[in-house]
């Protein structure tokens, strides 16, 4: 099953500065875990950099994610092209 989704991170921009990327991460985890109904969440590099790419205060307020379960309920999630 694949899927694309656009996660939103506004939220997240509510927490301390300096652990606002980290936080970004464990909600994209959270929200395919939630939403893809899997047992494990693998991020790729790309979402991570993607995320991290202006620092650790400054996150993106939405990332577009492609996100593909496998029959073992593993989901991995890779950064959707536009």
């Amino acid at each position: 099953m694949e899927r694309i989704y656009t996660i939103p991170l506004r939220n997240v921009k509510n927490v301390s500065k300096t652990i606002r990327a980290p936080r970004a991460i464990r909600e994209v985890q959270n929200f395919l875990l939630k939403h893809m109904k899997g047992e494990e969440v693998k991020i790729d590099a790309s979402v991570n950099h993607k995320i991290w790419e202006r620092g650790i205060q400054k996150i993106p307020s939405r990332i577009k994610v492609k996100a593909t379960k496998d029959n073992d309920g593993i989901v991995e999630a890779t950064l959707a092209e536009d």
